[in-house]
């Protein structure tokens, strides 16, 4: 891979210590179980707003540019609920819902995709609905317990913290895991 390939993201922190400890909790419920996952690191836990995978270093400063005209107030996200993609009967991810928030990042998810157009990078596939991986599901070992975790959590209230900022990441993968560090930060006023 040449060097001037940049791995990144546009996301929204999660930064509330309060939210992280709680979500926490349930990675260290999830792993007493014995399933088989690779859980995202505590500092490593955000919310994706759009996936724009290796892109040229040029290309990283005109989405820069771009996240410039980004318009919109800070807003409350509250985090409810843990449900798993695609379903409960072949979980892969598992992930903590949007309860409040759900619109401000929906529309902020649309301006950014028209934001990227004229730049020319693919859209994605899948619908965009708001959430946080919590864990990656790598076999299925012990899933009935998990999948009895995700049921009696799928009301479960996490919390909420207020949203000012939307970031532009970049992901240095490493084999301990994915390193983030923000190439760019908008803040939303």
């Amino acid at each position: 891979m040449s060097s001037s390939l940049v791995r990144c993201f546009i996301a929204v922190d999660v930064d509330s210590p309060t939210i992280l400890d709680a979500l926490t909790a349930v990675q260290g419920e999830i792993v007493r179980r014995g399933c088989d996952v690779k859980l995202v690191e505590r500092e490593n836990i955000h919310l994706t707003l759009r996936f724009l995978g290796e892109l040229p270093q040029g290309l990283v400063e005109e989405v820069r540019r771009a996240l410039d005209k980004l318009s919109g107030q800070p807003f409350t996200m509250r985090l409810r609920g843990l449900g798993a993609f695609p379903n409960l009967t072949r979980p892969r991810v598992v992930w903590v819902g949007v309860a409040e928030g759900f619109d401000e990042l929906k529309s902020l998810r649309s301006q950014i995709d028209e934001l990227l157009r004229p730049l020319r990078i693919p859209p994605e596939k899948e619908e965009f609905t708001p959430h946080i991986t919590l864990a990656r599901v790598k076999s299925p070992r012990n899933v009935a317990s998990l999948v009895d975790l995700i049921r009696s959590l799928s009301e479960r209230d996490f919390g909420s913290q207020e949203v000012r900022a939307v970031k532009l990441k970049r992901s240095v993968l490493t084999p301990r895991g994915p390193i983030y560090s923000d190439i760019y930060v908008r803040e939303l006023r």
